[in-house]
């Protein structure tokens, strides 16, 4: 996530839950260019030296939220074939990505990510439900790409397009890329 480490549980699990819980709250009141820290930290009944100690400053706390936004809430969908399920992940990933609130927790989580960690969660949470998909297909003897092929030909050029050209973009062009990463010659033995 961002620069500092949180144990689970205790004061400094608290702290941030009711940060976060105070951005989301305010982002949806008063707008995300409403905020600032002391709005932010009166809401969460905090100080602001504990969001600047913790987060450094404000872009950095909305990169952290946005991070825990961009998780996934659960594992994707079986649907028996390695096609289908890479395929509804896709058209699911773009959906959500895509939406107004998908693009505006990417550019939080990646404006207020100095040294790329945020970037690289991001990254991670997209390979490890893939790669979920490729051992599935795996077990039932299905050749598969690898999680970096799939990386490279599905997940990079939809969040390119959801960037910067994110118009003419839908379901069949997310479908489109995993059609062409499922080539035969694409495919290897796990």
């Amino acid at each position: 996530m961002s620069r500092q480490m949180v144990r689970p549980g205790g004061r400094s699990a608290r702290v941030q839950a009711s940060v976060h819980a105070a951005v989301r709250e305010l982002m949806s009141e008063v707008g995300r260019d409403a905020l600032t820290v002391p709005l932010v930290a009166q809401h969460a009944g905090v100080t602001p030296s504990t969001i600047y100690r913790r987060w450094g400053n404000l872009q950095e706390l909305l990169s952290d939220v946005a991070v825990e936004r961009l998780r996934p809430d659960t594992a994707p969908e079986a649907h028996g074939t390695l096609a289908s399920d890479l395929t509804a992940w896709a058209e699911q990933f773009l959906d959500e990505m895509a939406s107004p609130a998908g693009r505006a927790y990417t550019r939080d989580a990646l404006l207020g990510d100095p040294d790329g960690s945020n970037a690289g969660q991001c990254s991670a949470y997209a390979a490890d439900q893939i790669n979920l998909i490729l051992g599935r297909a795996a077990e039932r003897g299905e050749k598969t790409p690898g999680v970096e092929t799939v990386i490279d030909r599905v997940v990079a050029p939809l969040m390119y397009r959801i960037l910067f050209r994110p118009d003419r973009l839908d379901a069949a062009y997310a479908r489109r890329l995993v059609a062409e990463v499922l080539q035969p010659d694409r495919l290897m033995t796990r």
